[in-house]
C-alpha cells in the first residue's frame, strides 16, 4: 500500500446475527481507500451502513470477511496488536458526552493520554492542546463536565480523542443534537485541527451542507454498498442520483437544479454559496459575450 493511504478497506462485508434467520449484511463487498491527510465525509440514508463501518475502523467490529488495514497493517492479522490500532484511529460515537465519567474535564481529556502510558508531563501537555483545538477555555477544564452546555460536554469528548493524537479522527455525527450556532462551532473548530495538525478526518453527518463545506472528498453508502466515492463537486453534480437514493442535497444545489428545470442553462453541480456565485458570475459573463457578439454580427450584416 503507498505510503500515503493511511486506511484502506478491502471487499469489506459485515453479517449481524450470522446464521440465524434474521441474518442481514450490513456491509456488503465495500471497497475504498483513504488518503492521509484527506477529510473524508460518509453520507446515506438511514440503514445504508454508515456507523457499521466506521467501528470497523478500530476495531469495534470486526468483519465478516475482507480486511481492514490502517498504515499499511491488516488490523486483523494473526498477531496484530488492537490496542495499538485503537491509538491510530480515534473514533468519537454519536452523542460521546454521554460517556464523560470523571470528576473533572481535564481528568476525561487525560483518560486516554494516561492509557497509553505516556509521562504526565506529557499527559497535561497533550490536555492542553486538545482542549485549545476543541474551543475550550483553559478555566474550564478544572471543573467537573456535568456542570457544563452541552456543545462544552461535546468538545470535552472530542478533546479526549484529540488528546491521543490518532493518525486517523473519525467522528459520528459530531454535531447531532445541537443548535446552530453550536453546530458551527463544533465543525469549524474539526477544520482549523484538520487544517493545523493534518489529522485526517472522515465525518459521518446527515447533513448534506456540512459534507460540501468540509469535506474533500464523499463517500455515498446505499443498501450496504458503495454508491458513490469521489470529490464534492464531483458528487453533487449528480444530485438526482443522491435524490433518487433518498439522500437530500444542499439547499443550493436544489435551487440550481430547480432553476434548470425552469429552462436556464446554468451548471447544477453547485454546493455552497460561494460557489454559486461565482456560478452566476459565470452565467451572467457568458450571456453578456453571447449578446455582444449577437450585435456585433448584426453590425456586420449586408
Amino acid at each position: 500500500m503507498p505510503e500515503n493511504d493511511i486506511l484502506k478497506i478491502e471487499h469489506l462485508r459485515y453479517v449481524y446475527n450470522p446464521g440465524m434467520p434474521d441474518e442481514v449484511a450490513a456491509l456488503d463487498d465495500v471497497s475504498f481507500t483513504v488518503r492521509e491527510g484527506e477529510f473524508i465525509g460518509v453520507i446515506g440514508a438511514t440503514g445504508s451502513g454508515k456507523s457499521t463501518l466506521i467501528a470497523h475502523f478500530n476495531g469495534l467490529n470486526k468483519p465478516t470477511s475482507g480486511r481492514v488495514l490502517v498504515d499499511g497493517r491488516d488490523m486483523w492479522a494473526p498477531g496484530a496488536d488492537l490496542r495499538s490500532f485503537r491509538f491510530l484511529v480515534g473514533l468519537v460515537m454519536q452523542y460521546p458526552e454521554y460517556q464523560l465519567f470523571e470528576e473533572t474535564c481535564a481528568a476525561d481529556i487525560a483518560y486516554g493520554p494516561r492509557n497509553m502510558g505516556l509521562p504526565e508531563t506529557e499527559v497535561q501537555e497533550r490536555v492542553k492542546e486538545a482542549a485549545a483545538f476543541a474551543g475550550l477555555d483553559e478555566s474550564l477544564l478544572k471543573r467537573s463536565p456535568f456542570e457544563l452546555s452541552g456543545g462544552q460536554k461535546r468538545r470535552v469528548a472530542i478533546a479526549g480523542v484529540m488528546a491521543m493524537r490518532p493518525r486517523v479522527l473519525v467522528l459520528d455525527e459530531p454535531a447531532a443534537g445541537l443548535d446552530p450556532e453550536g453546530r458551527d462551532t463544533i465543525l469549524s473548530q474539526i477544520r482549523d485541527y484538520h487544517r493545523k495538525t493534518g489529522t485526517t478526518v472522515v465525518l459521518v453527518s446527515h447533513s448534506m451542507e456540512d459534507i460540501a463545506k468540509y469535506a474533500d472528498r464523499v463517500l455515498v453508502l446505499d443498501k450496504a454498498k458503495v454508491a458513490m466515492f469521489d470529490t464534492v463537486p464531483a458528487v453533487f453534480a449528480r444530485a438526482p442520483e443522491l435524490l433518487a437514493l433518498g439522500l437530500s442535497v444542499p439547499q443550493i444545489t436544489q435551487i440550481f437544479l430547480k432553476l434548470k428545470e425552469m429552462g436556464l442553462t446554468i451548471d447544477t453541480d453547485v454546493y455552497t454559496v460561494p460557489y454559486a456565485v461565482k456560478t452566476i458570475q459565470k452565467a451572467l459573463a457568458a450571456k453578456r459575450a453571447a449578446g455582444a457578439a449577437g450585435e456585433g454580427g448584426g453590425a456586420d450584416a449586408p
